[in-house]
């Protein structure tokens, strides 16, 4: 029977540059072969080979296709030579994590363009309530949503909106461009003076940290008020 070489078949005798842990992490994820990834997966290999040979292994097993690899279950990855149901369960599992990337991407996120599309985005959250909440909607440079979120809730008569955490939340999202709301349980769409002193405070610090200040808009039930289409940015 031929021997093996059991100081070729372990990984951590490569060189380091060749090692798929430390090859991502000195030159990128991008630098990996599909092999390498799911050896990274798979942790280790077998008596008789790396985890990058058991890699191929299963690529082969798929007629080297990612999208046949993800079709495959546990008990169709257990059927090659040093799969147990923990490794098939971990390369399934990645696979399901890709396969939810992609769908979610394919859903183009809306643009935003004017302030009836910044409207129907937060009204759901706004319209009905008896107290009042503020809301940052976070856009890309492309003037697309990366997501809305809520900075603060109050009682009848105000909330505080702080502009340190409005920009925080705007620098970590990486936005380029914000639209702020807040609705006035009252149903009264007249801005408030404390409305326009914060809009104007905004404005101004969101030019020194380039992340423009688009619109403020106030909802007040089924309709609502915009700064931007008032002039009064």
């Amino acid at each position: 029977m031929r021997k093996t070489n059991p100081e070729f078949l372990n990984i951590k005798s490569w060189a380091v540059e060749d090692r798929p842990r430390e090859k991502l992490l000195q030159k990128g994820k991008q630098a990996l072969t599909d092999a390498e990834l799911i050896a990274i997966l798979l942790g280790t290999g077998t008596a008789s080979l790396s985890a990058v040979d058991l890699a191929k292994n299963i690529l082969q097993h798929a007629g080297n296709n990612l999208d046949d690899l993800a079709r495959l279950g546990v008990n169709d990855l257990m059927k090659i030579k040093g799969i147990g149901k923990a490794k098939a369960i971990t390369i399934i599992s990645a696979l399901e994590l890709g396969r939810r990337r992609k769908d979610f991407l394919s859903h183009e996120r809306p643009k935003i363009v004017g302030s009836s599309d910044a409207f129907e985005l937060v009204k759901g959250d706004l319209m009905d309530l008896h107290h009042e909440e503020f809301w940052v909607i976070l856009l890309n440079r492309s003037g697309r949503l990366i997501r809305k979120q809520q900075i603060s809730l109050g009682g009848v008569h105000g909330t505080v909106a702080d502009p340190k955490i409005i920009f925080k939340t705007a620098l970590d999202a990486l936005a380029s461009g914000i639209i702020v709301a807040h609705n006035h349980p009252s149903g009264n769409l007249t801005p408030s003076q404390q409305d326009i002193n914060l809009t104007k405070k905004l404005k101004e610090a969101g030019q020194l940290l380039e992340i423009q200040l688009l619109d403020h808009v106030i909802v007040a039930g089924k309709k609502y008020f915009s700064f931007a289409d008032e002039g009064l940015l």
